[in-house]
This record gives structure tokens, C-alpha cells and sequence, in this order.
């Protein structure tokens, strides 16, 4: 029964349980700690998945005599464990490559084309009337990107937001948090999935890039500059400032800052209950059996 157990809690934490999740907003006042429980959401899927897989294994090893249908939904338990495994191994790799590839080709791009700005290391001007900020996180080589049309509409202070935003994701690697769940997303089968998880993570790492900004300058400028920015296209790979949904960030810059720390050491102690509780309850005992079983 562990098997199946582990297997359907896999699936749920995959599809169903993300899907009600992301239709509340009560993670979005703090967004590190909503990161987090997203982070173990998908990875508790996973891990249940392999255990399911795993215990399959010992399960039909150790019992000879069992009725068709039993064997049947543990072939099942097994090949769905196969495909999540060798799609996320696949996923990691094609993910990271392909973005790491663009992000170099856009890199050599900018730094043809833009011009540099001695004040700021990194920071490229294009000549493009479209206002648009972003940045191209790399190891050692991060560029932020701001086109002319952003310089001409930007005052001093909302310029000094942007900034301050596209830093964030540079200093904090938020690229590698999204590369993360676009694997986790593209390993499980699509009908047993929920992309909820990914959405979520690119406007929390968008709302964590704001606090910084909002640090720095303000909240005013940096509503102003999602304003004048709202709407820009962010290239393939690229973090831009008004990227996630601008509404929502808005809103949250205009509420008023409040104690947070009862909302997140719930998001955080739930993070932990995901991971554990399936392992205490359901991986633990079903070990020592099967330890028994085979020793």
C-alpha cells in the first residue's frame, strides 16, 4: 500500500494541490517564504514519485503471490516514476543549456550594440525608442540591459528603482529559482501537472527583486517605473523589470508595509511538513519492513 500511498501523493502535490494553491493570494504579501513552499511542494512531488518507484520495486520483489490487478497499478507506479525521472534529468539539462546559450548570444549581442555606462559595471545603453529594462544574469559576465526610450521617460529616482530591481535578480541568481521549476514542470506528463508552481515563482522573484528596489528607492519611483514600463517584451531568457503581472505588484507596493512573520513562519513550517510528513509517516516504516522483508 506504501506505493501507491507515495504515488498518490506525488501526483496530487504535482497537479491538483498547486492548481488550488495558486488560486489564493495569501502567499503574495511574502514572497521568499511563498518561493519556499513552492521549492517543496515540487521537490515532495518528486521524492514521492522516486519512493513510489522505489517501493514498487521491493514490493514486487518481495511478494510472489499477488492478485493481477495489484501488479498491474505497481507497473503503472513504476513506469510513471521511469518517465518523471529521466524527463527531469533531460529537462534540467535541455533548460539550462538553452537558456544559458541565449543569454550568451543576447550578451555578445548587447555588447556590440549598446554602450557602456562607466558608472554602473554591466550596464548597457541600446538606442531603442521602445522604453525596456532587463537583465542577463551569468557567473562573472551579468548584463543590465536599458534602452533609450526607458532613459527618456525615467526620471532620476524611478531609473534608480530599475536599477535597483534588475541588480536584485543579478545579486540573488533568481534565473537558476526559475530554471528549477521550469525542469520540475517540464518532468511531469502533461495531464498530472499544474503549472501554477512556475507562474507563482516568476512573479515571487519579481515581487523580491521590488523589495529590493523599494529598499533602495521607494516605493513611488518604483511604482512609477512599472507604470512607464508596463507592457515591454522581455527577451527569451532575460528577467525584465515589468515582467510577471504588473497589476498585482502595484498593489502590493500600495498597501502598507505590515508584520508579516506569522504568514511566513506558517508558509515556512508548511514547507517542512510537505517534505516530512510523507517521509516520517509512509517512507520510514515501509524501510524497515522492507529491510526486514530482505535481510
Amino acid at each position: 500500500m506504501t506505493p501507491l500511498l507515495l504515488g498518490l501523493i506525488g501526483l496530487l502535490l504535482a497537479g491538483p494541490v498547486p492548481a488550488v494553491l495558486g488560486r489564493s493570494r495569501w502567499l503574495l504579501p511574502t514572497p521568499r517564504a511563498g518561493v519556499v513552499l513552492w521549492q517543496s511542494l515540487a521537490l515532495a512531488a518528486v521524492l514521492a514519485i522516486i519512493g513510489a518507484g522505489f517501493a514498487t520495486t521491493v514490493w514486487m520483489i518481495s511478494n510472489g503471490q499477488t492478485g493481477p490487478f495489484m501488479v498491474a497499478a505497481h507497473v503503472v507506479v513504476i513506469g510513471l516514476t521511469s518517465i518523471v525521472v529521466v524527463r527531469l534529468a533531460w529537462a534540467s539539462a535541455q533548460v539550462a543549456l538553452d537558456t544559458r546559450a541565449r543569454r550568451r548570444r543576447h550578451r555578445d549581442l548587447v555588447d556590440v550594440l549598446g554602450d557602456r555606462d562607466g558608472t554602473e559595471p554591466g550596464l548597457r545603453i541600446l538606442a531603442h525608442d521602445t522604453p525596456m529594462a532587463y537583465c542577463l544574469p551569468a557567473l562573472g559576465k551579468n548584463r543590465v540591459v536599458v534602452s533609450a526610450g526607458a532613459l527618456s521617460c525615467l526620471a532620476g529616482p524611478e531609473l534608480e528603482a530599475v536599477l535597483a530591481h534588475e541588480q536584485a535578480h543579478v545579486r540573488a541568481r533568481h534565473d537558476l529559482v526559475l530554471e528549477a521549476f521550469s525542469a520540475l514542470h517540464t518532468a511531469f506528463p502533461r495531464g498530472v501537472r499544474s503549472k501554477e508552481p512556475l507562474l507563482q515563482a516568476q512573479l515571487m522573484v519579481e515581487m523580491l527583486a521590488d523589495d529590493a528596489a523599494r529598499s533602495r528607492a521607494g516605493a513611488g519611483p518604483l511604482a512609477r517605473a512599472l507604470v512607464a514600463l508596463a507592457g515591454q517584451s522581455t527577451p527569451a531568457g532575460a528577467l525584465g523589470v515589468a515582467a510577471g503581472s504588473v497589476a498585482l505588484r502595484l498593489e502590493r507596493l500600495a498597501a502598507p508595509v505590515h508584520e508579516r512573520r506569522v504568514r511566513s513562519a506558517a508558509a515556512y513550517m508548511l514547507a517542512v511538513a510537505v517534505l516530512v510528513l510523507p517521509t516520517v509517516f509512509l517512507a520510514v516504516p515501509w524501510m524497515i519492513d522492507a529491510w526486514a522483508l530482505l535481510s
